[in-house]
């Protein structure tokens, strides 16, 4: 399937593994749940990012954590919710976000793309069996305004910057 781009609505039944942050301590989990991304974002401006892996050298250091420093610019720019999937589980994607500062209250979750369905079906599939490295802006009414995917290696298309220079 070819990957959702401008125009395109966001499809029904997307459904990702969260584990809801309730405390600050990375070592203490709570119950994962699933989050029915589909129900979920409508009616929000959401920035859905995707990472080839929690706690990988470019995400920890550079891909991430700008989007966490830019919140309030995404904010005054109509965002609602910023979500971050990866390879791994929401055990390990809950972990992810505390340890960058991430709370409960925050509009930032940190989820696991079950077996990297939506990245495999929807959006950019990596060559290996872990996520590519891309982000997409979904609109109120579900519509994608942005969609755009970093190659191996890189990372330009799917920064902050990127995301609210479209904004």
């Amino acid at each position: 399937m070819a990957p959702l781009q401008k125009g395109d609505k966001f499809p029904d039944g997307v459904v990702f593994d969260w584990v809801p942050i309730e405390n600050d301590d990375p070592l203490l989990c709570g119950v994962p749940q699933n989050y029915n991304a589909s129900k979920e974002f409508a009616g929000k401006k959401v920035v859905l990012i995707s990472v080839p892996g929690a706690f990988t050298p470019t995400c920890q250091a550079r891909h991430i954590p700008p989007f966490l420093e830019k919140s309030e610019e995404l904010k005054s720019k109509g965002v609602e919710l910023v979500v971050v999937i990866g390879y791994n589980d929401g055990w390990v994607m809950n972990a992810w976000g505390k340890v960058n500062g991430v709370k409960g209250t925050d509009p930032v979750l940190f989820m696991g793309d079950i077996k990297t369905f939506f990245s495999k079906n929807y959006a950019f599939p990596s060559a290996s069996e872990r996520n590519s490295r891309w982000a997409m802006v979904i609109e109120k009414d579900g519509t994608i305004s942005y969609s755009e995917y970093d190659g191996p290696g890189q990372l330009e298309a799917s920064t902050a910057e990127a995301v609210l220079a479209k904004l």
